[in-house]
């Protein structure tokens, strides 16, 4: 069919969940053109993911909607009780503080970021962040899929299908963002391979409404697990309640056997599960919706190809666990979008596109392992019972006797049953995974030996100024009101951090944005500077003299940095921002 029409943009962006409406949103406040194309009529219809790390509020801060995703997000402090029992009216067989809600992680969590997790499903997440893309700029395009795309030196030309005329046209971009989920038309076409397994579980999902305060507001989590007889989630005998909307809104989770094929997903299936796993059919319950998905653990082998990028689900794609998938997707998006506006004005050279592929493949490959490896720490659960991960209802009877039983074999169950409910901690506290950025790449200049962290990264937050690392987190003062670093930086600018004696840091600064065009902050920390380090946090992590300097990029990763003035501030600078854009 020949095309009747051509729409140009600067940047094309296919798929409108989580990664797709961020990078709206970033591409038009860094005043970019873009059109979003969602397939769709709207945004998500189900709340699907919904933990939202530090990393990410960092994010939804810098784009300035931090607010009103905290406005209708469950807190921090209501999801961290996670009960385990055999249903949610049953009695309890363990407890977790989950979500760095036990007073010792709460600290570390607390210490890296001024913003907290909180659970912001994404039929929430989705409509926040297209609201800013568009007031802002972008184009929302519904019902509109992509259909294939060519791409040249000087751009990429995409047949584009309205689905509901059914009319097909060209858009011209001079970029291409696939942020088209876990069947990536843009990833296939492009042939990049991927790596792991597909469909290693199937779960089901059942949203329903059913006011259950009576049996959780004392016990305040965002989910409940429970072990029961058959096939549950990802094959073992797990089901789980998660809270939508506190405490009258929820998702069911069970499972089915992928051999067997889905059960016939009605309301009454739905209603069914629902009060199986709360344990009392008197509950009226009201079902919304049954849906299934699967349990995959793949990371694609490469990102982009000339012009074309790919973000979030269609590059990597795993197991719910540790609640990585849309934060992980959402910080694509913020790696990249800086980049491509630098890019777009010339600012940069298209070296810096490359380091998307260096800097977010490494994290794509990471969390895939980090989330199947979580998911792994459920069936030693049934091992300490001496249980097969979908036992029948008299073996699973019979084990919890034996749990509760005043003998020795029931010591040496209860023992292993405990060790194994404390493991499961890793589900969801995986803190370093989220907040430990730590890229390598061209657009970062890094000098001497990297930091070895004292403790587990993937578990415990650990702040550095090395580049390549996520700047710091500090409370600074500003007269008397309290601003954390981060609030100084990103927002699509540069910013070099200085001290007491940093003044010709200022005078480098403006040779360096007048050399390159690009614009840089220079905010100087310390007694009589713009801000005030009265706590002395920021002297204790930043690792700077007060002549020294801390250039760090648009999305809050630390470029380049000093540790004093040394003789030629204004060339050193220039040397290292020119290195960061490529264009050195």
């Amino acid at each position: 069919m020949s095309t009747a029409k051509t729409v140009e943009t600067d940047v094309l962006i296919s798929g409108a969940g989580p990664a797709g409406a961020a990078a709206g949103a970033l591409l038009a406040t860094y005043g970019v053109r873009a059109i979003v194309l969602n397939k769709y009529g709207s945004v998500a219809n189900t709340p699907r993911a919904h933990i939202t790390n530090q990393r990410t509020m960092e994010v939804l801060r810098d784009l300035g909607v931090e607010d009103e995703a905290k406005r209708v997000s469950t807190p921090q402090h209501l999801m961290g009780e996670h009960v385990w029992a055999t249903t949610l009216t049953g009695p309890e067989l363990g407890r977790l503080r989950t979500w760095y809600t036990h007073p010792l992680f709460k600290a570390e969590h607390d210490l890296a970021s001024p913003t907290t997790v909180c659970d912001l499903p994404q039929d929430r997440m989705e409509p926040l962040l297209l609201n800013a893309a568009t007031h802002r700029g972008t184009t929302h395009r519904v019902n509109t899929e992509l259909l294939s795309f060519t791409q040249d030196d000087d751009g990429v030309t995409s047949t584009v299908r309205d689905r509901v005329t059914g009319e097909e046209y060209e858009i011209r971009s001079r970029y291409l963002i696939g942020a088209d989920g876990g069947n990536s038309r843009i990833m296939s076409q492009l042939g990049i391979p991927l790596e792991g397994e597909m469909g290693l579980g199937g779960s089901i999902n059942i949203v329903f409404e059913a006011d259950l305060s009576h049996l959780v507001a004392h016990r305040p989590g965002d989910m409940y697990w429970f072990i029961q007889p058959g096939i549950g989630h990802d094959g073992n005998g797990i089901g789980v309640l998660r809270v939508v909307r506190p405490w009258n809104k929820w998702i069911a989770v069970w499972g089915y056997d992928v051999e067997q094929g889905a059960p016939e997903l009605t309301h009454e299936f739905g209603e069914a599960i629902a009060h199986q796993l709360i344990g009392d059919d008197t509950v009226p319950v009201k079902v919304e919706s049954v849906s299934t998905w699967a349990v995959n653990h793949v990371y694609a082998t490469d990102n982009q190809e000339g012009r074309v990028f790919c973000v979030g689900d269609a590059v990597h794609r795993h197991s719910p666990m540790n609640g990585l998938g849309s934060n992980t997707s959402i910080q694509d998006s913020f790696n990249l979008c800086w980049k491509l506006a630098l890019v777009l004005r010339g600012q940069a050279g298209p070296g810096l596109l490359e380091t998307y592929r260096d800097e977010r493949l490494p994290v794509a490959r990471q969390i895939v392992e980090r989330a199947t490896a979580s998911n792994a720490l459920m069936p030693p659960l049934f091992q300490a019972l001496h249980l097969p991960p979908a036992a029948g209802k008299e073996q699973l009877d019979a084990a919890l006797d034996t749990l509760r039983a005043p003998t020795a074999e029931g010591a040496g169950r209860r023992a292993a049953f405990d060790a194994a409910v404390r493991d499961t901690l890793l589900c969801f506290n995986t803190h370093g995974v989220e907040t430990n950025q730590n890229y390598t790449s061209g657009a970062l200049v890094p000098d001497g030996e990297a930091p070895v962290a004292p403790r587990d990264e993937e578990i415990h937050y650990f702040p550095s100024t090395y580049p390549g690392r996520h700047l710091p987190h500090a409370w600074l003062l500003d007269g008397q009101r309290k601003v954390p670093v981060i609030d100084l930086c990103g927002h699509g600018r540069f910013t070099l951090l200085t001290g007491v004696l940093g003044a010709d840091w200022r005078e480098a600064a403006a040779k360096a944005a007048a050399a390159t065009g690009v614009e840089i902050d220079v905010v100087s920390i310390g007694h009589g500077c713009d801000y005030e380090d009265r706590y002395g946090d920021w002297a204790g992590v930043s690792g700077l003299a007060e002549d020294g300097a801390l250039l760090v990029r648009p999305d809050h990763i630390v470029g380049w940095r000093s540790a004093g003035r040394g003789e030629d501030p204004a060339g050193a600078l220039l040397d290292a921002l020119r290195s960061v854009l490529r264009t050195g």
